[in-house]
């Protein structure tokens, strides 16, 4: 045994299989991806769903996963000790829109991708995808969902209610009617273009109409 022998590590001998190029390479496309990535979800997800730590991890999430799968690819036994190690993994931030999982999976896909060396797919994929859900959440409904609830003296002032809400909003259907020694109570789901809610002061000027209640929620009931 020589004395270089002695010093023989199989764990250096896989370092000079490591390409620095490849790396910098990888990682590089990877960035510019992730970051067209995070300019599609700041245009698409706009008002109070955008979130910037959800953003942000778009990115880390690319760089790391083209990482990951750089050190698998080079190794096969690495990569059955790296799919026993990431089993163990359990993520519990919730998701606030389903849409969001459309951009954890394109993210994930592009670092497995480019991770291993499909780098053209990658970029071709990644503006196909980028275009369509550009394309879609242009043409997204902006008539948004409210319920509407109003508490009533009698049926005339239903009556009259319900014309004014059925001239200014473009459609509605009662969800519930509770009558009751006290009045009416009565709950319709709408949906009012523009946020335009002038229409509820006139509801509440009628004659037996003694309260009126609009809330805005995110629901995808109405066809």
């Amino acid at each position: 045994m020589s004395f270089n022998d002695i010093f023989k590590s199989s764990f250096l001998e896989s370092v000079s299989e490591f390409s620095m190029i490849d790396t910098l390479l990888g990682l590089s496309v990877a960035l510019v991806i992730s970051m067209f990535i995070f300019v599609i979800y700041k245009k698409t997800m706009s008002g109070v769903m955008y979130s910037d730590s959800f953003a942000l991890a778009l990115v880390g999430l690319s760089l790391i996963t083209t990482l990951v799968i750089m050190a698998v690819t080079s190794n096969v036994v690495l990569s059955l000790g790296m799919v026993g190690a990431l089993s163990i993994v359990r993520f519990r931030t919730a998701i606030k829109e389903p849409v969001e999982i459309v951009f954890l999976f394109w993210a994930l896909a592009t670092g497995i991708v480019i991770g291993a060396g499909m780098i053209p797919l990658a970029i071709i994929g990644s503006v196909i995808i980028g275009l369509i859900l550009l394309l879609f959440a242009n043409r997204k409904s902006h008539n948004n969902p409210y319920i509407l609830v109003l508490n009533l003296q009698d049926e005339k002032a239903e009556e009259a209610a319900l014309n004014i809400l059925k001239q200014s909003v473009g459609q509605y259907a009662v969800k519930s009617k509770t009558v009751h020694g006290a009045g009416i109570e009565l709950t319709a789901e709408l949906r009012i273009k523009d946020a335009a809610t002038a229409f509820i002061n006139r509801i509440h000027s009628v004659s037996g109409v003694e309260n009126v209640t609009l809330v805005s929620y995110n629901g995808e009931y109405m066809s």
